[in-house]
């Protein structure tokens, strides 16, 4: 296994940036089962690493894993800033294929974040259900409008992203909508697990009552536990073992 540290410049942010993957040592198949790993407000590509023993835990499967940099985003097309939603979504993935041996097949292609990471890898996972497997958000931010409404604090980094709370409600950046959206046939599988003294959690109880209605494969788990690298580390194992359970079951 080796995790390597890719500086490249990006055309669609139109700048340097950084990327940490994990390659296993096994891997059954030419092309690799690959998870996108997505960080949360304020960390950055290094966090999944640095702050859970992740690549011990991945060490036990065959998946690669990619953690992009995306800097205070929301993983979106910001409004007074980079697209950091075309580079996710378009231009990262062509070029991890590019360079690594990574699968692009549905059955093979997981997502799944912490935070504002959950909130991407929903968003990723609720527009394009035809590219994964499987998504799971940890901790994630599901309500950004109302998190903006009780947050006044983030007010400026709110209006750089999304531009306005009446742009944002009910636009692709809003979870709800694309929950609304999404096709009764859409084959993907969604985990969202929260603790229970949480600062969102009830946001995720808010999402988890829509979502068991709209998504056919639905899994919730809530356990004791705040937003912290603690809660993390343990429900990112619980993530790895739910998508090899899938991947397995989708190519038996």
């Amino acid at each position: 296994m080796a995790v390597s540290k890719v500086n490249f410049r990006s055309e669609v942010l139109g700048k340097a940036t950084s990327m940490n993957i994990y390659l296993p040592d096994k891997g059954n198949s030419a092309l690799i089962p690959v998870i996108y790993l997505l960080h949360g407000w304020s960390d950055d590509d290094e966090a999944w690493l640095t702050a859970t023993s992740l690549e011990r835990y991945a060490s036990e499967y065959e998946f690669a894993i990619v953690m992009p940099q995306v800097d205070l985003s929301y993983y979106a097309d910001m409004v007074n800033g980079n697209r950091y939603w075309t580079f996710l979504s378009e231009e990262l993935p062509a070029l991890v294929r590019k360079w690594f041996r990574i699968s692009d097949q549905k059955e093979a292609s997981f997502v799944a974040g912490l935070s504002m990471g959950g909130y991407g890898a929903t968003k990723l996972a609720l527009t394009f259900p035809d590219r994964f497997n499987s998504f799971a958000s940890l901790s994630g931010a599901m309500d950004v409008v109302e998190l903006w409404k009780r947050d006044r604090d983030r007010d400026k980094a709110f209006a750089d992203i999304f531009g306005s709370i009446q742009q944002l409600a009910g636009s692709e950046n809003d979870l709800f909508h694309l929950l609304e959206k999404l096709k009764e046939d859409s084959h993907v599988k969604m985990l969202q697990i929260c603790g229970t003294e949480d600062f969102l959690y009830q946001d995720n109880l808010k999402f988890r009552e829509k979502a068991q209605k709209k998504i056919r494969d639905y899994h919730y788990i809530e356990m004791p536990g705040d937003h912290n690298w603690a809660f993390w580390d343990k429900t990112i194992q619980i993530v790895l073992k739910w998508f090899d359970e899938n991947y397995k079951e989708a190519n038996n």
